[in-house]
């Protein structure tokens, strides 16, 4: 069975949005296989797939199966292949997100984890899982942990995949709660659910309370052991709406109506943005109060800056219209690097954007605290200024104005009107971030300027790669943070 599953998990994730390897040239080098969670017809399981690339790096994304006896058109979508499994024979091999049975199978899991809830949520909420090295004779094993207190969708409740994610995969479980898995993993403490646990167990108002998650100990290609987290249950958010799809709704609004400013148009924005400012400081706050804070010396201040010139650099090479706007560039990092007084860090949301919020009845809420995908674990956790999550944010109301615009054709006066909204809806939010937050940051513009350049030299890299004509919106973002002065 080795050689087909590797060769049906490759074409497998190659098609799928969530695998971060597209674009590279990768093998399937080890499958492990965590033990059964069903007995009935639909065998299914957790199983760890380690791939490799061509420059020796290596990744591992969980890829649930569940195997049939024959095929289900109605899984299509799903389907790996076909398998000769060396304990059930001929199989069809599916992803096993996507069978009702097996996600309810999941649901039951949980259940029966609500005995130990009280000891394991105290130790959990206190130490995240570690990267440990077992013996290798110990069993690889999955484990399903339920937040004291926590509120389980009924037995009848069947879970539905979610449309709309991209770096992970979320089940639904009708209308009270919403499992995520992450796809790809990494041995340790997922900072999704590190820091819903605490902000849950803190109360924090701007967060959907955690109540349980699966971590797993699985064997990696060269046997080591390894326990990471696979997955995590929140309460489902029923009334929310997308932050990005409110903004983008607001932006049709103004363009349809052309002659108005933003303020003049029923759909306007900015009330909202002030919010939703006001909640981000208040997750911030939050984090303060449960996580670690700090300061960045001289020293971590200069790295830090040179950090950013050196992904600057990496980015000129690969998209040649940054290279006007180089210079300027290095020297707003080089002002950053070169701050006398001490930026404050804590621990930060760390991929902060409209598509990360969700507008509820009882005001904004923040999701997806994993940090930007792309990063290692030990980058997504290091301690941040709170300014890049306010700089991601900033950036996406530019995309949401950019995004609209694409959709109407070019237009001077249409454009000159997302400008405006662009503004206006900056100020609000950073109005609503200083009234909670205060506005006492040390030399907080040219700190914030330096992250906004950082992020849309990202956005130009991603964009030239992926999406070329999109390029021209975080290049019109450089040039103007580069014309600005420090």
């Amino acid at each position: 069975m080795t050689a087909d599953l590797h060769e049906h998990l490759a074409t497998y994730l190659v098609n799928q949005r969530w695998f971060g390897g597209k674009g590279r040239t990768f093998t399937v080098v080890h499958v492990h296989a965590l033990p059964w969670l069903t007995s009935d017809d639909a065998r299914a399981r957790f199983e760890i797939v380690t791939v490799a690339y061509d420059d020796g790096d290596q990744d591992a994304y969980q890829v649930p199966l569940v195997y049939l006896a024959e095929p289900d058109p109605a899984l299509a979508h799903a389907l790996l292949g076909d398998l000769k499994h060396p304990e059930l024979g001929d199989v069809v091999a599916y992803d096993a997100v996507h069978v009702k049975s097996v996600t309810a199978a999941m649901l039951g899991c949980f259940r029966q984890a609500e005995e130990g809830v009280r000891r394991r949520a105290e130790e959990a909420v206190r130490r995240p899982p570690e990267d440990v090295q077992r013996p290798a004779d110990q069993e690889a094993q999955a484990t399903f942990v339920v937040v004291e207190g926590a509120e389980l969708p009924d037995d009848a409740e069947q879970g539905i995949v979610s449309s709309a994610d991209q770096s992970n995969t979320s089940v639904i479980y009708g209308e009270s709660a919403i499992l995520k898995f992450f796809r790809r993993i990494s041995a340790g403490g997922n900072p999704d659910i590190e820091i819903h646990a605490a902000l849950t167990h803190h109360k924090s108002d701007h967060v959907a309370a955690l109540l349980g998650w699966i971590e797993a100990t699985w064997v990696d290609g060269e046997g080591l052991h390894h326990t990471g987290q696979l997955a995590m249950l929140q309460t489902l958010l029923r009334t929310a709406t997308d932050g990005w799809q409110l903004a983008l709704a607001s932006m049709r609004d103004l363009l349809i109506e052309e002659d108005l400013h933003p303020d003049e148009v029923g759909g306007d924005f900015a009330a909202e943005a002030e919010r939703l400012g006001a909640a981000t400081a208040d997750v911030h706050l939050d984090l303060a109060a449960v996580f670690e804070v700090g300061t960045l010396t001289a020293e971590d201040q200069r790295r830090r800056g040179g950090a950013m010139v050196e992904r600057l650099d990496a980015a000129v090479a690969a998209v040649p219209q940054l290279a006007q706007y180089a210079d300027a560039l290095r020297d707003h990092f080089d002002a950053f690097a070169a701050l006398s007084e001490p930026l404050r860090v804590q621990r930060i949301h760390g991929d902060l954007h409209l598509g990360q919020v969700l507008r509820t009845v009882k005001g904004w809420k923040l999701i997806d605290f994993e940090g930007e995908p792309a990063k290692s674990l030990p980058e997504r956790v290091t301690l941040d200024s709170q300014l890049r999550d306010v700089a991601g944010m900033l950036r996406s109301f530019d995309y949401a104005a950019a995004a609209t615009l694409h959709q109407f054709g070019p237009s001077d006066q249409l454009s000159y009107r997302a400008d405006e909204w662009v503004q206006r809806n900056r100020r609000a939010f950073l109005e609503g971030y200083s009234s909670v937050a205060g506005n006492d940051e040390p030399s907080q513009d040219l700190v914030l300027r330096a992250y906004e350049i950082d992020k849309a030299v990202y956005e130009a890299l991603y964009e030239a790669r992926n999406r070329p004509t999109w390029l021209a919106i975080p290049l019109a973002a450089i040039a103007r943070l580069a014309a600005e002065e420090d």
